[in-house]
């Protein structure tokens, strides 16, 4: 059992959208990644996932409408919810999901994170 300090570890990641494993919490990752531009729409069939903005802004593209997180502020995204995540300038977001999660829901493509790194 060690602290972990987020934003040190956030220096450690060098590529946007390339999540990276900090803790394990049963069977959840706890992940961060920093985002920067936009990502493709996706959902996760089994899976909800919850977003936590630690810096910058994100904003969540759903059918029906978009919701921007500034830091201190988190969303679940059920399962099954098809979302786009888009950040203007880089957002530091820390992830918590089942270990079963792929970055890309259901859309397997070149962006699909299969085995997320350490850091």
């Amino acid at each position: 059992m060690e602290k972990v300090n987020a934003l040190e570890k956030f220096k450690l990641i060098k590529n946007y959208y390339d999540p990276k494993i900090v803790g394990e919490i049963n069977d959840s990752y706890v992940k961060l990644a920093k985002l920067k531009g936009g990502f493709p729409r996706h959902s996760h069939r089994d899976e909800d996932e919850m977003f936590y903005v630690i810096e910058g802004e994100l904003k969540l593209v759903f059918d029906d409408k978009e919701i921007t997180l500034r830091p201190g502020e988190f969303i679940i995204v059920p399962r099954g919810v098809w979302h786009s995540p888009d950040a203007e300038d880089e957002a530091l977001v820390m992830f918590i999901e089942p270990k079963t999660t792929l970055n890309t829901g259901t859309e397997i493509n070149e962006r699909t994170v299969a085995v997320p790194e350490r850091v």
